[in-house]
């Protein structure tokens, strides 16, 4: 009960400056670039069109209204893996802050999730572009948007903070997260429907032991199918990012006072 009086103390007092970090960060990228934040809007595009040319083309698939199909598995899953690799070496990365002020180091993992998700709703803007591109009709289920995406936001941010203190002492955890993300990439449904590839029950079992899954199943979902996922397996895995959170900041409070003498 400590550490959550002390995360929401926390979060209150950084979460400014957690935002400015974030915006000075996406200033920075693209301020000596031609195209400046067009490059954000490119990146997804292009990811998108190579999936459209192997599985369209090449493997000769007809998963209707593939564009916005898979969109939407490459927002998700830039989002969540973009985050799990830099929060690995993320406080080695940060040295010159933290071994000069104190910063809750689980504030670094904030920063980085602001500037990921900024470019994931401009990623879902194109979605929705993508959408009335192929007719592919708007509902009320898009109102749900909200759940789905803090349902992601909560699982990632737990993940992250757990791989970023445990990535301070291991230096070989690159490496492990790094073939652990081309494992999850190919079963989590990204560029192929697993409801329709996969044989029954494994395809069920496959969308719902896998959050990034049934995260971009959900997405799906409510974007394009016009139905809701379950309900009870939201709670569930709310519950799961919950935890994986405080596990996280417990780990976080407890030792971040080693990690200068580590890095």
């Amino acid at each position: 009960m400590r550490i959550i009086k002390l995360f929401i103390k926390n979060l209150k007092k950084y979460f400014e400056y957690a935002l400015y970090s974030a915006k000075a960060e996406l200033k920075s990228e693209v301020a000596n670039s031609y195209l400046n934040w067009i490059w954000w809007i490119l990146e997804p595009i292009c990811m998108m069109l190579i999936y459209i040319f192997v599985v369209e083309i090449v493997f000769k698939s007809k998963e209707p209204n593939f564009p916005v199909f898979v969109f939407i598995g490459i927002t998700v899953w830039n989002f969540f893996s973009k985050m799990i690799t830099i929060s690995v070496r993320l406080v080695k990365t940060k040295k010159m802050i933290i071994s000069k002020v104190y910063l809750p180091k689980y504030i670094l993992v904030l920063e980085k999730s602001f500037v990921f998700a900024f470019k994931s709703f401009i990623s879902f803007g194109l979605i929705l572009i993508l959408m009335l591109l192929f007719r592919v009709p708007f509902t009320m289920y898009l109102l749900s948007f909200i759940i789905i995406f803090l349902l992601l936001y909560i699982i990632t941010f737990g993940l992250c903070c757990i791989i970023m203190h445990f990535g301070t002492y291991i230096e070989d955890l690159t490496n492990v997260c790094t073939i652990g993300l081309k494992f999850l990439l190919y079963f989590s449904g990204i560029f192929y429907n697993i409801e329709t590839k996969v044989p029954a029950p494994f395809n069920h079992i496959l969308v719902n032991v896998n959050p990034i899954a049934f995260i971009i199943d959900g997405f799906r979902k409510i974007f394009m199918y016009a139905t809701f996922p379950n309900i009870m397996i939201i709670i569930g895995w709310f519950f799961i990012g919950l935890l994986l959170s405080a596990i996280g900041v417990k780990l976080i409070h407890k030792y971040e006072n080693s990690y200068v003498k580590v890095i």
